[in-house]
C-alpha cells in the first residue's frame, strides 16, 4: 500500500483520491485546450448534458451555493459553453443547455477521463477494478443517498 494513504481513514482516503482524480482530469484537460474549466463548471455541464435543467436544479443537485452555481453559469456563458433560455411554461425559471462547443468539450473530457480511468484499471488489475467499482456503486445504506 502506498505509505502516504496507509494511515487514512476510509473517509478520508475516498476524499484524498477523489480530490486527486479530480485535480488530474482538470489539469489534464486545461494543458490539451485553451478554454479553461474548473471542476466546479465541469459539474455542472454534467447535470447539462444531453438535458435542459433549470438553474434551480442545478444549484439543487451540484452541492455548490446558488450565488456560486449563478457565478459559474455566467462564465460558462461567457465562454460560449453554455445557454440560459427561458422556461416555456414558467416566466420566473430559466434552463440551460449546452452549446455545440460546450457539448464537444464535454465530449472530449469525457475521452479523457475513460483514458485516465484506462491506465487505473492497467495499473491495478481488471479484478481490483472490477471489485474498486463494484464496491463504489453498491448501496451503503447511508442516509441522504
Amino acid at each position: 500500500m502506498n505509505s502516504k494513504y496507509q494511515d487514512l481513514d476510509l473517509v478520508d482516503l475516498l476524499s484524498e483520491r477523489h480530490y486527486r482524480l479530480r485535480s488530474l482530469t482538470e489539469k489534464l484537460w486545461n494543458d490539451h485546450s485553451d478554454i479553461y474549466i474548473s471542476n466546479s463548471e465541469w459539474f455542472i455541464m454534467a447535470r447539462t448534458y444531453k438535458q435542459k435543467p433549470t438553474i434551480a436544479y442545478v444549484s439543487k443537485h451540484v452541492d455548490i451555493s446558488r450565488q456560486a452555481t449563478h457565478k459559474f453559469i455566467k462564465s460558462l456563458e461567457a465562454k460560449g459553453l453554455i445557454e440560459v433560455q427561458n422556461v416555456e411554461s414558467n416566466k420566473k425559471e430559466k434552463c440551460l443547455r449546452l452549446t455545440p462547443l460546450g457539448e464537444e468539450c464535454y465530449e472530449k473530457n469525457e475521452d479523457l477521463k475513460a483514458d485516465l480511468e484506462k491506465q487505473i484499471r492497467e495499473k491495478i488489475g481488471n479484478e481490483h477494478y472490477s471489485l474498486l467499482k463494484e464496491i463504489l456503486s453498491l448501496d451503503w445504506g447511508l442516509v441522504n443517498e
